[in-house]
């Protein structure tokens, strides 16, 4: 049964759904904005999240909320479209902030479903948020022809590892975004 707390996105959620999917990216999102302040990465995903077609969308993205505030996304995509996702913010990046020569290798793979960002706020961290965001877009993905859900997870992070490995999720490789390496993970679905 679906939960009536998650729904789609809306283009209008992104003031609240942009400091998610930057927390969500920690370091990167610095990277892709040219700063060391992740509030001056905020203007950035504001912009991508109201367009269609890129990877950071709106129409990609679930949203978890209570009393019209929104505590959690999750964001996720056909991992064969990310070549044509990620072009128009590589070339945005490159123009507006100056970015440009990133290593940053596709973090997802054509017959695989990927989960982008997932974030929940600091303040409703620890109620289940994540895992009903996380068991929405597992559920999505079981209504697509694709096998397989996959993520990146930090490798400093051994917390969301051990969540993700929890739901069966299992590690596929290793891959380099930025400055930062992270580890692949993959459910069959």
């Amino acid at each position: 049964m679906p939960n009536p707390n998650i729904r789609p996105a809306r283009p209008e959620d992104y003031k609240q759904v942009a400091p998610l999917i930057i927390q969500a990216m920690e370091d990167l999102a610095c990277t892709f904005a040219n700063t060391e302040d992740p509030q001056m990465a905020i203007p950035l995903f504001e912009h991508f999240f109201q367009q269609k077609a890129n990877q950071y969308s709106f129409e990609h993205t679930l949203v978890y909320e209570e009393m019209g505030k929104v505590m959690g996304s999750i964001t996720f995509y056909d991992g064969a479209l990310l070549p044509q996702y990620r072009k128009p913010f590589l070339e945005y990046i490159a123009e507006k902030y100056k970015v440009t020569g990133l290593v940053i290798e596709d973090e997802t793979e054509p017959k695989e479903i990927y989960i982008d960002t997932l974030s929940v706020s600091p303040k409703h961290q620890g109620k289940g948020i994540g895992k009903k965001l996380l068991a929405a877009a597992i559920s999505h993905a079981k209504h697509s022809s694709l096998k397989k859900i996959g993520l990146l997870v930090d490798l400093e992070n051994p917390g969301a590892k051990k969540l993700y490995a929890a739901l069966g999720f299992e590690s596929v490789g290793k891959k380099q975004l930025g400055s930062c390496v992270y580890e692949h993970l993959q459910l069959e679905l």
